[in-house]
């Protein structure tokens, strides 16, 4: 059995230790890619302002969509402001967890759906929605609504929308890079001096693989930090409710409920408290998929739950 603190500990140390190994990754291939850059087009010293230009606009655009985050998710979700008379219990809940969590009562919202799912967004505390599916609060025990509510407030304490969108920033810098280099070598002529030598000619090779590999390695990164951090919010939720059984028997629920959720999409599927699209793979097929994923398995978080009963 573990304590709360203990399990919140082990997976920060987890969720850093992918953090660090992703943006190493993302400097080699910076580095790598923008050398090659630089070498084929025979003007090195400024290869590393191609890795500048694409810093700039995934940047740019990705500063937009965290700016803006909750109105364009919102939108996207077809979300209604919750009542405070008719969603009572809904208001009740977060605002008791928020008080105990030490944060802001966030805006809420409701999604008019009889799938079961729920998400938290914004770009920190004071700008935080929480969204549910009505279908979420009809089916769901008061205990259970806190135990999802707590998860989505963790997200929120932790930031997770913030890191988030540095880490889209830094696949996109990536993706845009590694585009340029490959359009570039393959319609471009390059330098007219051929003779590169074999360090110049190995470097290409070497920025020619990043540029192939880096967007899909970075991509799969991406998705294992959001796998971390879920982990994480599920040990969140425990330490604000102080009952892993609420949060254990939403997510048997949610699991079990086989019905997706229509508006949700590719765009926002990570934010919510589970895979809304309900998608059932093989046995074969479900350790190759798993890296496309943006939750863990629910069947491992409710292992990681209990040892915390």
């Amino acid at each position: 059995m573990n304590n709360i603190y203990e399990a919140q500990a082990a997976n920060k140390r987890k969720s850093a230790l992918v953090v660090v190994l992703f943006f190493l990754f993302t400097a080699l291939c910076v580095y790598f890619i923008s050398q090659a850059a630089g070498i084929y087009i025979g003007y090195q010293p400024t290869s590393l302002g191609f890795a500048g230009v694409a810093l700039i606009i995934s940047g740019v655009s990705s500063f937009v969509s965290y700016y803006f985050s909750d109105s364009i998710v919102l939108k996207i979700s077809k979300a209604r402001p919750a009542d405070p008379n008719r969603d009572s219990q809904f208001y009740s809940v977060v605002q008791n967890l928020s008080l105990g969590a030490g944060l802001p009562t966030p805006k809420l919202y409701i999604i008019e759906d009889t799938a079961m799912n729920a998400f938290a967004t914004g770009r920190d505390p004071d700008h935080a929605v929480l969204c549910a599916t009505s279908g979420l609060l009809d089916k769901l025990t008061r205990t259970e609504l806190e135990g999802v509510v707590g998860h989505e407030l963790s997200h929120v304490k932790n930031y997770d929308i913030r890191l988030m969108s540095v880490v889209a920033v830094m696949v996109g810098m990536v993706a845009l890079l590694a585009d340029f280099f490959l359009r570039m070598s393959f319609w471009g002529k390059g330098s007219k001096d051929r003779d590169r030598g074999e360090a110049g000619a190995l470097m290409l090779v070497i920025g020619i693989l990043f540029a192939l590999l880096s967007p899909i390695v970075a991509n799969l990164i991406k998705l294992a930090i959001s796998r971390r951090r879920e982990f994480l919010a599920d040990a969140g939720s425990v330490a604000i409710t102080r009952q892993p059984s609420g949060l254990i028997s939403a997510l048997e629920k949610i699991s079990q409920d086989n019905e997706p959720l229509e508006v949700a999409n590719k765009a926002t599927a990570h934010l919510y408290i589970a895979n809304p699209f309900k998608d059932k793979v093989s046995s074969g097929a479900r350790i190759f998929s798993s890296l496309f994923n943006t939750h863990p398995p629910v069947g491992e978080r409710l292992q990681a739950l209990r040892t915390m009963l």
